[in-house]
């Protein structure tokens, strides 16, 4: 299938989503990969997670119109080489993301819902945010909060973040897009973000930049 969504905004922000329907052979034959890559690729057990990898790299190709590698910093969280782009990327089942900036900050993440969420809501919401869970939309309602907490978990670096005692996300009544507003508080800052989101495929998307 490939780009099925790629959206530009504030002149300097893309939002990317791939959808995974290419076997590993046919995502293998659109990069050139060099050698170091061809091992890490390979390294991986899981053949799903060799598609991610792949997918991710293809997707940024598309984007860039060129390949560029990708690096991590201590706390995993991604880079261009050449420090190009800010980026964030996100990957559940068989949905890829990237969101790009060359002057802003960034956070983004994709999910597949699940009713699995369910069990494990009070290990990321406040109680005051588990009270104004719409029952009606309840899944989706979870899962955009889950995606806005790793959205600023995201774009704050990832550093002495807790999503319960860190993450604060405003009231807000689910449409299928729409914004929240979300607050970080730690040792580091106290600062606001609006955070866009819309549902796609039964996946929830959440992105934010500043």
């Amino acid at each position: 299938m490939g780009l099925i969504v790629r959206e530009h905004f504030n002149e300097d922000v893309e939002l990317g989503i791939w959808e995974i329907t290419e076997d590993y052979d046919s995502l293998m034959s659109m990069l050139s990969l060099d050698e170091k890559d061809l091992i890490t690729v390979e390294s991986f057990k899981n053949h799903k997670r060799k598609l991610e990898w792949l997918s991710v790299r293809t997707l940024l190709k598309e984007m860039l119109g060129k390949e560029s590698k990708i690096v991590y910093g201590p706390e995993r969280k991604p880079y261009l080489h050449n420090n190009e782009y800010n980026i964030s990327i996100s990957h559940s089942k068989n949905l890829t993301s990237i969101l790009m900036s060359r002057k802003k900050r960034v956070g983004l993440d994709l999910e597949f819902m699940s009713t699995k969420i369910l069990r494990i809501a009070d290990k990321f919401l406040r109680p005051e945010e588990l009270d104004n869970i719409n029952k009606d939309q309840e899944l989706y309602h979870l899962y955009l909060h889950w995606c806005a907490k790793e959205a600023l978990y995201k774009i704050c670096d990832k550093v002495d973040i807790n999503f319960v005692t860190n993450l604060n996300i405003e009231s807000f009544c689910p449409k299928n897009d729409g914004l929240m507003f979300g607050t970080v508080n730690n040792s580091y800052m106290n600062e606001r973000f609006t955070l866009n989101y819309f549902t796609l495929k039964n996946y929830s998307i959440v992105w934010c930049y500043k």
